[in-house]
């Protein structure tokens, strides 16, 4: 995977970065693995926008993913490797030996014509999914379940991973691409390796329009609107705005808004770092 720096032939190209998308092997998705995507752009049930700087955008359709991984013992061989505009990480198409296809977020060093394999003791090599029971510790791993049978909810974005770090009983301890280290349980399922398309952060757009295509409307930023609207607003001349918050009075740098009496924190080992 790279990056390439355009030339600057247009005010929109000059500062642009764009992702050299290597790894993609094919730009047609698998149809039988579409579903319909609907814009709300920002509006509720009654056409009250609840949302703001939302609207607009290119047109999108859902790729479905397999987050479960729940076809155990059967090999699939991967066919390709995407680009899924909604979300940052890569998808691969895999096909099991009987036809069926399924599409999975790829990790880095995902090969077409390679195996992938979800089961209960299978080898820890890249794109396999098994239990975090069975899974060496010290490995590097993505697409983690926070509960069994629920499908893969922590480290799925671009890059992400997190690392088995110990095993004591039932629970796994697990450093999160955060810095969070908590309690997992060891039936929780997890894929081997980094997931994919790990250039994505040094992307730049180049262009407000860039924005406006991915379904972005221009951001009004609170310090320049009016008392009514911001807790952040009014003032005489270029006002500073007094201490960063939302537009509820919630700070916004460094507090915490955690419950303390939720009742996960007894999984919580150590904090993400500020």
């Amino acid at each position: 995977m790279s990056v390439r720096k355009l030339k600057p032939i247009t005010p929109g190209q000059r500062g642009r970065v764009v992702n050299g998308n290597d790894a993609i092997t094919t730009d047609k998705p698998e149809k039988s693995l579409l579903a319909p995507k609907k814009r709300s752009g920002g509006r509720n049930n009654s056409g009250r926008m609840t949302s703001r700087y939302i609207g607009g955008g290119h047109k999108k359709r859902y790729r479905l993913i397999d987050f479960k991984r729940d076809r155990f013992d059967s090999p699939a061989e991967v066919k390709t490797i995407e680009y899924d505009p909604n979300r940052s990480a890569f998808i691969a198409l895999i096909q099991f030996e009987d036809g069926e296809k399924r599409y999975i977020i790829a990790q880095s060093g995902l090969k077409v014509g390679q195996k992938v394999v979800s089961a209960e003791k299978a080898q820890p090599e890249i794109g396999n999914a098994m239990p975090l029971e069975n899974i060496p510790l010290g490995t590097i791993i993505s697409c983690i379940e926070l509960r069994p049978g629920q499908g893969a909810s922590i480290a799925r974005s671009a890059g992400a991973f997190a690392q088995l770090m110990a095993r004591d009983g039932r629970f796994a301890t697990i450093k999160l691409p955060s810095g969070e280290t908590r309690l997992i349980l060891t039936t929780c399922m997890a894929t081997i390796g980094t997931v994919s398309n790990s250039d994505h952060q040094l992307v730049v757009s180049g262009k407000a329009g860039r924005s406006r295509w991915l379904g972005r409307r221009p951001r009004t930023r609170p310090v320049v609107m009016n008392p009514v609207d911001h807790p952040m607003g009014g003032g005489e001349g270029r006002a500073s705005g007094g201490h960063p918050r939302s537009r509820n009075g919630i700070p916004a740098k460094g507090y915490r808004t955690r419950n303390k009496n939720k009742a996960s924190n007894k999984y919580i080992i150590e904090r993400r770092k500020k």
